[in-house]
């Protein structure tokens, strides 16, 4: 019959159930004992995020090899500043400008080296990162002050670069006092640097009376010019980012500040 068919049809549906009224009503639904239903499931979920303890950064570091000290790149940065060293006693010692310089250029061209070996073979340390950058200041600190003491660059060069030099590490230091996070190098710095390690060298080599001498000087007046634009527009793009590594402070640093107020 078509009313018994379309009566079959609802009462054959799962969870419904037809009342003495003729309505339909769902059927309550039965739970299993130890069945998780979604709101035991969030709150065991809940418990299971607030068991969860915080993994401290030495361990993190520990597991990373980050805190490995006697690594090639590292062992390269320490090179690199014991070498400033020797150019200095050959520039004022012997005056031996020749080595001198063969030796600051060497300094100079390894400077990308112990990153490069750092990445390449993944020997990345939380010292590396510290010291390669440190290194780079202190190796083009020393050279462009001896080389302007020695008379091969004009003092007003040799001021605008320790400038430059002086006010991103106070910078750097003063970040570091008020617990920012630390910046990673920027390749624009990078290169800049690198120009300017290239070029002082250059200007010494070339301070003689000679033909050559005075083309090389000449050439390297041409190269020194967008190293320091390349230094200069790295020490601007580092202010912004100096700011948001001052808002995001150090998780140590912030709850020391906290737990004093």
């Amino acid at each position: 019959m078509p009313g018994a068919q379309h009566r079959h049809r609802h009462e054959s549906k799962p969870g419904l159930n037809r009342s003495s009224g003729g309505a339909f009503r769902t059927k309550p639904t039965v739970v299993r004992h130890g069945a998780r239903t979604p709101g035991r499931i969030c709150r065991f979920g809940a418990r299971r995020l607030a068991g969860v303890q915080a993994v401290p950064t030495e361990a993190i570091e520990s597991e990373n090899g980050l805190d490995r000290v006697w690594t090639l790149p590292n062992v390269i940065s320490f090179t690199r500043i014991v070498l400033l060293g020797v150019f200095c006693w050959l520039l004022f010692g012997p005056d031996d400008r020749v080595a001198a310089t063969l030796v600051l250029m060497f300094v100079g061209v390894t400077d990308f080296l112990d990153g490069y070996l750092a990445r390449r073979f993944d020997q990345v340390s939380t010292l590396g990162k510290v010291l390669d950058p440190v290194a780079d200041r202190v190796v083009l600190v020393t050279g462009v002050l001896a080389i302007a003491i020695y008379g091969a660059v004009p003092a007003w060069l040799a001021a605008v670069v320790l400038a430059r030099e002086l006010l991103v590490s106070a910078a750097v230091l003063g970040l570091a006092a008020l617990g920012a996070k630390r910046i990673d190098v920027l390749w624009v710095g990078k290169a800049g640097t690198f120009g300017l390690l290239c070029c002082f060298p250059l200007f010494l080599l070339g301070d003689e009376r000679a033909t050559w001498a005075r083309v090389l000087t000449e050439v390297t007046w041409v190269a020194v010019v967008p190293a320091l634009v390349l230094s200069f527009l790295a020490a601007g793009a580092y202010v912004p980012l100096a700011r948001r590594a001052l808002g995001e402070r150090r998780p140590d640093r912030a709850q020391h500040e906290a737990a004093s107020t």
